[in-house]
C-alpha cells in the first residue's frame, strides 16, 4: 500500500479552500480491515484509514453508511466524511471525535441512542448501495419482506462464499439450505417495519468521544429488522445488560427476540469463517445444528 499523504493533502484543500500539510501522525487500533491513523494536519486533526486490502468501493460505502447514520436524528455521536477516495490508494478522512472518559451513565446513553436510530426507518428492506462487512461485500437490494430479504442478501450469500472457499463440506451446505428455506418458520416480519441499523456493532465500534459524547463507528448500514443488529451485539459480548435495559425502554423489543438471537449471530459467523478462517466452523454448524436437525 502506497502513502497516500499528498492526495490526502489534496483533498483536504479541495474540501476546506485553503493550503493544509500534514504535520504528523499517530497509528490508532483499526483492526484487520484498515490502516487507521490520527492525522496532525494545519487544520486541524482527522481521523485517516487507508485500505490494506485495496477493496474497490470499500470506504465511499462506509461513508454513505456513516451518512445515513448521521441523517437519522439519533443522539450517537456519527463521525462526519470529510474526503473520500476509492481509487489506490484509497482512504477515507474522517472528523476526528477524540477520545474521552467514560461516564457512569454511558450504557443508557448508547441504549437510548441506539433505539433512536433504529426508528428511522424505511418502507422497504435493503440500502442505497452495496456495502461490505468487513471486506466481505454485502448486497443490499430492496426487498418487500425481511424473511426474503435476509434468507437470500445475508445468509444465502455468505453460505456461496463459503461453498466456494472450501470452507464447508457438501453436507454443511445442505443442512444450511435447509435453514434457509425454513426461516419463516423462526423469524418474524418486524410490525415496525424496516429499521436503519448500524450493521457491524461489535465492541470495538462502539467509541467514547472526547466531551464524552456516546458514538458510533464503522458502519455497514441498512434497513433491516431491528433484531439483527442485536445478532453482532451479542455475539462478542461488550454491551452490558443496562444497554439493553435503556434500549428496550425506549423501543420496547419482543419478549422472544433471544429465541431468535442466533439466526442472527449466524450471518457474523459465517462472515467471520470467510474472513479468518475454519476456526469459526465449529460455532457456524453449533446455531445450524439448534434449527435444523
Amino acid at each position: 500500500m502506497s502513502d497516500p499523504s499528498a492526495l490526502v493533502e489534496s483533498a483536504l484543500e479541495r474540501v476546506l479552500a485553503r493550503p493544509v500539510r500534514i504535520r504528523g501522525r499517530v497509528a490508532l487500533g483499526g483492526g484487520d480491515i484498515s490502516q487507521v491513523e490520527r492525522l496532525d494536519t494545519t487544520a486541524g486533526p482527522f481521523v485517516l484509514k487507508s485500505d490494506r486490502h485495496n477493496v474497490p468501493g470499500l470506504f465511499s460505502a462506509e461513508a454513505e453508511s456513516l451518512g445515513a447514520l448521521a441523517r437519522s436524528g439519533t443522539s450517537l455521536r456519527i463521525p462526519a466524511v470529510v474526503a473520500c477516495r476509492d481509487a489506490d490508494p484509497s482512504f477515507l478522512v474522517l472528523e476526528d471525535l477524540g477520545h474521552g472518559r467514560p461516564r457512569p451513565d454511558d450504557d443508557e446513553r448508547f441504549g437510548r441512542g441506539l433505539a433512536e436510530l433504529h426508528r428511522a426507518g424505511a418502507d422497504r428492506f435493503g440500502f442505497v448501495r452495496d456495502t461490505f462487512c468487513g471486506t466481505t461485500s454485502q448486497p443490499n437490494p430492496w426487498t418487500p419482506r425481511w424473511i426474503d430479504f435476509y434468507g437470500q442478501a445475508r445468509l444465502s450469500h455468505q453460505l456461496e462464499i463459503a461453498s466456494q472457499g472450501g470452507r464447508l463440506s457438501f453436507g454443511d451446505r445442505e443442512r444450511i439450505e435447509r435453514l434457509i428455506d425454513g426461516l419463516q418458520a423462526w423469524l418474524t416480519e418486524p410490525a415496525e417495519g424496516p429499521a436503519l441499523i448500524h450493521g457491524d456493532l461489535w465492541s470495538g465500534n462502539r467509541h467514547v468521544a472526547a466531551d464524552g459524547s456516546a458514538a458510533a463507528i464503522d458502519p455497514a448500514a441498512y434497513h433491516a429488522h431491528r433484531e439483527a443488529e442485536l445478532g453482532m451485539m451479542t455475539l462478542f459480548g461488550g454491551f452490558s445488560s443496562r444497554v439493553f435495559a435503556a434500549y428496550d425502554e425506549a423501543f420496547p423489543l419482543e419478549k422472544d427476540w433471544r429465541d431468535r438471537n442466533p439466526l442472527y449471530q449466524l450471518y457474523h459467523l459465517l462472515n467471520h469463517l470467510n474472513l479468518f478462517g475454519r476456526g469459526y466452523h465449529g460455532q457456524v454448524m453449533a446455531v445450524v445444528r439448534r434449527y435444523v436437525g
